[in-house]
Parts: structure tokens; sequence; C-alpha cells
């Protein structure tokens, strides 16, 4: 059955079938029930062509990915993103690009060619031109994270001050002062909270900033090793850690096996896992006090709220931190008298 066929028994447009089979919220509610109540009876499918055609819609969601963007945390997001959407049969469309000039650049090819009818803004920065592009196209979006740039979008974050914070008061509480930090890119919004997290506990406590015990980049398991192998180099080493992922955790953890200590006497960590389901920090010796929160389940939330934006809910009702969970293992322990 095509879709003439269907809207013809029905006693409707195509149009306003396919608007209702496509959440619409024109579509009076009953109307839409009526469609959908009769899909199910016909075992009538949409075909994609078809209904685009009729809604103007391309049934695909948007993202563009930079060099080196696929690392496990993507890997993990798509997951949670691509489950939801394919729910509502709609596609992702992935371009992967060189630099911040190629991504807007994408951006604008795929406003004009009309392929994609939102996209999802990752990893967005403190002052973010993509965002104001977006809105000059007039391409719908929505942020995963946020970004000081001015303007009435839709996001999803999480709580990046509020568990870097809760994480230093845990090492502070058990007698640390020479705390080192692990954190993402500085012109990242997300690296920037977190960093503000860590100070306001530390200026709380009296704890002097320390800038040798800072380090930023992108979280893989090398940067962890590379960085923390610095900390240690150091006269004063650092007695606990931050790792602002597992992966550069687990390069961390590396390093201080490598030089001869032990993790959770000798030195306490505590990492950002992310949730990943191939690394499980209960499974780990010893195993790793984590600040937790699901990337997949933020893939999945963000699917939702963007078939939401297209449905015509308002983006200032689309915005949405996350609280963080910290959960205290065997990797953190009081700072030894020693070393106070």
């Amino acid at each position: 059955m095509n879709l003439k066929e269907f809207a013809s028994r029905l006693g409707l447009s195509q149009t306003t079938v396919s608007r209702a089979l496509s959440g619409y919220p024109e579509v009076k509610q009953a109307t839409r029930e009526r469609v959908m109540k009769a899909a199910l009876e016909f075992g009538y499918r949409p075909n994609t062509n078809a209904l685009g055609l009729a809604t103007g819609r391309a049934g695909a969601i948007g993202i563009v990915l930079r060099a080196g963007g696929f690392g496990p945390h993507t890997t993990e997001f798509l997951s949670g993103l691509g489950t939801r959407l394919q729910e509502d049969e709609i596609d992702i469309l992935v371009s992967t690009v060189d630099g911040l000039e190629a991504e807007l650049a994408t951006y604008r090819r795929l406003a004009a060619s009309k392929r994609v009818d939102a996209v999802i803004v990752h990893t967005p920065m403190r002052d973010d031109p993509r965002i104001p592009l977006l809105v000059d196209l007039g391409l719908a979006f929505i942020v995963h994270g946020r970004t000081d740039t001015e303007g009435n979008f839709g996001y999803l974050d999480i709580d990046n001050f509020g568990a870097i914070r809760q994480a230093t008061a845990h090492l502070a509480d058990l007698g640390h002062r020479r705390i080192a930090f692990l954190n993402g890119d500085v012109e990242n919004t997300f690296a920037e909270h977190r960093e503000a997290g860590y100070r306001s506990v530390l200026e709380e406590r009296g704890i002097p900033v320390e800038p040798a015990y800072f380090g930023n980049g992108d979280f893989t398991d090398e940067m962890g090793f590379r960085l923390m192998q610095g900390f240690l180099a150091l006269e004063k080493r650092p007695t606990a850690v931050l790792a602002g992922s597992m992966m550069s955790a687990l390069g961390a953890m590396r390093a201080i096996r490598i030089a001869g200590l032990t993790l959770g006497s000798d030195i306490s960590l505590i990492a950002h896992d992310d949730v990943f389901p191939y690394i499980s920090p209960e499974n780990l010796v010893p195993t790793i006090s984590t600040t937790r929160s699901s990337i997949r389940a933020a893939g999945s939330r963000i699917g939702e709220m963007v078939l939401d934006l297209l449905r015509g809910t308002p983006a200032k009702e689309l915005q949405e931190v996350w609280p963080v969970e910290l959960v205290s293992r065997r990797s953190t322990g009081p700072v030894r008298v020693e070393q106070g």
C-alpha cells in the first residue's frame, strides 16, 4: 500500500497523513491517533522518499566530526543516538572534516542541500562560531554540552563543575593537598567548567594552586601516560590525580605502576569514566573511584530532544544539565603522613 492509497482509505490528504506520521504539532491529536492506529491495522510503512516529498523532511540528522574524532566517547554517543533515532526511522549522516573552517563549510553545504533536518553540535567551545552560523543558516540544532556563546538553543550537558568539585573535595577530605589534574582542551567549555570546580575547592581549603599539576589535551591513554610521567618527575610529586576520562586514567595508571608506586596508597586517583561498557572501573585492580555519567544515555536523550525540536518544542524548553554521581572505590585513600 502506497501513501496515496493509505490516505484515500482514511479520507485524508497525503500531506495530512505524512505530517501525522512525522509528529507535526499542527496535526490534531485525534487525527494523529487515528492515522497511527490505521497504520498498525493495515501494516502501512511509509516510503521515506514519499514522506520527504510530502513533509519537506530529509529523514536524517547530521553530525560533523573533526579528524580523529572517532574515539570511544564518540562511539558510545553515536550508539545511544542511533538507537533512539532508529525508533522513528531517522538516519544519521556523519561527516568528517579537518579543522574548524572545514566544519563550518560542511554546515553550509548541509543547509543548502537540505540533506538533514537538524544537526548535533558536539564538544562546544567557550566562544563557538558554529552557533551563530547555524542560526543564520536556519538549520535546527541541539548542542551536546554548553557554551558561553549567546543564543536561544537547546542543549544537554552534565554538571562538569559539580563533578570535579565533588571529586576534588573528596580528595581534600582524605588529606590530599597536592592534587594533579588531567583536563581536556582549554578551548572547550567542559574543560573550563571542570577547572573552575577544581579551583573552587582548593581556594576554599586554602590549598595553593600549582600550575605544574595541570595537564590539558585529548583524552587518550598516551596523554594520561605522558602527563602523569611529568607529574611524577616533579620534586614534590602529587599525592592524588583527577583524570578527565577513563582513557587518560588508564595511561596515568600505567605511569604510576612503571614508577613502582601503588595506586590507592602511594597515590590516589579519580576518573570520569563515562560508563564505557568495555572498561569497567569495578573490574580494574585496584577498583577505580569515578565520577559517573553515561555518554550513551546522553546520546539517546539528545536524539529525543532533536525530534522534539523538529516537532515544534521551543528550544528554551530543551535545555538540560544532568547531575554526576561520585563513586568511591579502592583507588583513593588517605594521604600518608610523610606525603602531607
